[in-house]
Parts: C-alpha cells; structure tokens; sequence
C-alpha cells in the first residue's frame, strides 16, 4: 500500500509523501505558464503561473511558487500559493505553507504556524477521497 492509499484510511497524515507516491513531479527548476490540467497525484516543486485543476491530489512543495487559481479534489500546500482554491475534498495547509486567497471545501486543516490570508468558506457534504 503506497503512502496516499494510507492517508484515505486516517483522518490527519503528517507523514511526508516520496517522490514514487506522485505520477508527475513539476521540479524545482522548471516555471510554467499557463492552465495545468492533471488527473493523477501531481509534485509540484516549480513555479506555475495562471491555473491548475487537479482532479487527484495536488501537493505544492516547500520551495515552490504558485500564482494561480487551483480546483481539485485534495490539495496540500507546503509552499507559498496566490490564488484562490476551490476542493471537492480538503486542503491541508502544513506549518510551512503560505496561502494568499480565499477557500472553499469540504473539509480545510491548518498546521499551527502556517500563514493563511483570505476568507475560508466551508461547503456541506461528504468529502471524496
């Protein structure tokens, strides 16, 4: 069992996930522009600029930058975002992310010591993992 199928059976994961958890991992040194469409487990480590719509699990590392607007079903920020985001899930953001922008989710976890700017708008009915 790969560590994203373990997540769906507990409620908070604070196990990081390995690059092999991911189908597609945008790295470090790479800067997009543009709309990002994925439907696997998605790394991004980069820059992106404009949109994404993830309909797995998103996941912006650390050292990435996001300016963009992201739609999914579960998205987990440990980086810095700008933009709005929209899940048919959750969004986690862990102590070492940054989101400017508002929410809106089923279900949103914050780690003490992130920073969140924004309006959280929590919408009714049963997450989808």
């Amino acid at each position: 069992m790969n560590k994203i199928e373990e997540e769906k059976m507990t409620d908070v994961q604070n196990d990081k996930l390995d690059d092999e958890d991911f189908d597609t991992i945008l790295s470090k040194d790479i800067e997009f522009t543009g709309t990002l469409e994925c439907d696997k487990p998605y790394l991004v480590r980069g820059k992106i600029t404009g949109e994404i719509r993830a309909k797995d699990i998103l996941v912006v590392d650390e050292e990435a930058v996001v300016q963009a607007n992201i739609s999914g079903k579960r998205i987990i920020i440990s980086g810095s975002v700008t933009g709005n985001i929209e899940a048919t899930g959750r969004v986690e953001l862990t102590a070492s992310g940054k989101l400017v922008g508002n929410v809106t989710a089923p279900e949103v976890y914050m780690e003490t010591g992130c920073y969140f700017n924004g309006a959280c708008t929590m919408t009714k009915g049963t997450v989808t993992e």
